[in-house]
């Protein structure tokens, strides 16, 4: 069960989590001088998939960065697994970790419980990716039920590096309401 999905558009209530590496990761409060943001959430060490999305996510990463858009990735893992997986990724993102339940919940997405303890020893969020622009306002909103269901990267940052081009004028998507 999942709550109300988010709505494009509005605004993206940040939310704050542990970071890789000590201190606070704000979702949803670009850093780096960009002024857009994108949070990638991703299953945890425990999916092979998440651990190549985010090396690929890594390759990318001057390319999101020339379009002014922070990213950073976040995992309801604890700080010792997700450490043992980005010694995998060598991100050069930043990184949170313990998203909570309610966490998880207040951004639409799809939790789901291990299936063993082999698996992982917790529910977990199921992948999702959240573009906040620079009113803070959700631009795009992914949300998977399942971990081979998400956003090619370089399909999205094409589709961002013509959103952010200011000759196209393209408003959010996704807002007429009922």
């Amino acid at each position: 069960m999942t709550s109300q999905k988010l709505s494009a558009g509005s605004a993206f209530q940040v939310t704050d989590v542990a970071q890789l590496g000590g201190g606070t990761l704000s979702l949803g409060t670009p850093l780096g001088g960009n002024d857009w943001q994108m949070v990638v959430v991703y299953r945890g060490k425990h999916c092979p998939k998440c651990t190549s999305y985010l090396k690929d996510l890594n390759t990318l990463l001057p390319d999101f960065h020339a379009l002014g858009i922070d990213v950073v990735a976040v995992s309801a893992d604890t700080e010792d697994k997700a450490r043992d997986q980005m010694a995998l990724v060598e991100p050069k993102f930043l990184v949170g970790y313990d998203l909570s339940i309610a966490q998880m919940h207040d951004l639409g997405l799809y939790v789901s419980n291990p299936r063993s303890a082999q698996e992982t020893d917790r529910p977990f969020a199921e992948p999702g990716i959240f573009v906040i622009n620079a009113d803070g306002a959700l631009q795009l909103i992914d949300i998977s039920n399942a971990p081979f269901a998400r956003p090619d990267l370089k399909t999205l940052l094409g589709g961002l590096r013509f959103v952010r081009n200011p000759d196209n004028n393209y408003p959010i998507r996704g807002t007429h309401a009922a």
